[in-house]
């Protein structure tokens, strides 16, 4: 487990460089905060910490962004935000990048936790009181 204080965004490719110190071949990452946390914020700069310039914003319409990183490969950015039931994630399909050989970077994973490998990162979004963000990694944790 690793926790960072976040007072910039200019401070959260700090957390993105260290975050992808995490990562193995395939990989899921898991995104935990509430709505204005910086989800996506993070996500983007862990993809430009990746060599991925071209970003297409929050996948919230879409729910999924695909890209391709020069050093890590296929990287998937999923928004579950507008899913409401296991059900919906099944319809997409989503569960099966999960076990692709690719990143998934998910933003609202509990919307389908039940799924989720065991070995997924969660990184928790908090916002403190001064509107600071404290940012926390864990690796092997449902909970």
């Amino acid at each position: 487990m690793k926790t960072f204080s976040v007072n910039t965004i200019d401070s959260l490719k700090e957390v993105a460089v260290e975050l992808l110190t995490f990562l193995k071949e395939s990989q899921v990452i898991a995104f935990e905060g509430q709505m204005g946390a910086g989800k996506t914020t993070l996500v983007q700069q862990i993809l430009k910490s990746m060599g991925i310039d071209d970003l297409e914003g929050s996948p919230t319409y879409s729910l999924i962004n695909q890209y391709e990183s020069p050093f890590f490969g296929s990287v998937y950015h999923l928004d579950l935000y507008r899913l409401n039931n296991l059900e919906e994630v099944f319809d997409i399909g989503i569960e099966e990048l999960l076990y692709q050989k690719c990143i998934c970077l998910i933003e609202w994973p509990e919307k389908m936790i039940e799924l989720l490998p065991d070995n997924t990162i969660w990184v928790y979004l908090r916002v403190e009181e001064d509107l600071s963000r404290t940012i926390t990694i864990k690796n092997d944790d449902k909970s």
